[in-house]
């Protein structure tokens, strides 16, 4: 008896969730690496329908699509925007946050008082 599942369909069935591939995608994204960002929405992608499934809802050709998720893609940002919207996720942004500045922020003060007048 087979006590595992092959990465593969683990992946497919976690990322068929909006929420988990939103996650999975931010944590991608964190590397700065397009090319993997880009396979990792390929997973997306195949998790959610597929292709075929993608062109029909965004309108696009799955050529045009094949290569804007490429390894070698350069996708513009309304066309991610267009896929990702496909599946209920966003693009968002965050500050860059060094130790430096975390530890500075946690030692300020948590609420500010208003001096009485």
């Amino acid at each position: 008896m087979k006590n595992t599942v092959s990465h593969k369909s683990w992946l497919k069935k976690y990322l068929a969730n909006p929420v988990e591939a939103s996650a999975y995608l931010n944590c991608v994204a964190e590397d700065g690496d397009l090319p993997f960002l880009l396979k990792a929405l390929r997973s997306v992608v195949s998790a959610q329908g597929g292709m075929g499934a993608l062109a029909k809802a965004t309108k696009m050709s799955r050529t045009t699509l094949y290569k804007t998720l490429s390894p070698s893609g350069n996708p513009e940002v309304s066309t991610l925007e267009a896929i990702l919207a496909v599946y209920g996720i966003r693009i968002g942004f965050f500050p860059i946050e060094s130790a430096n500045s975390r530890s500075r922020r946690s030692a300020a003060p948590r609420s500010m008082a208003i001096p009485a007048t």
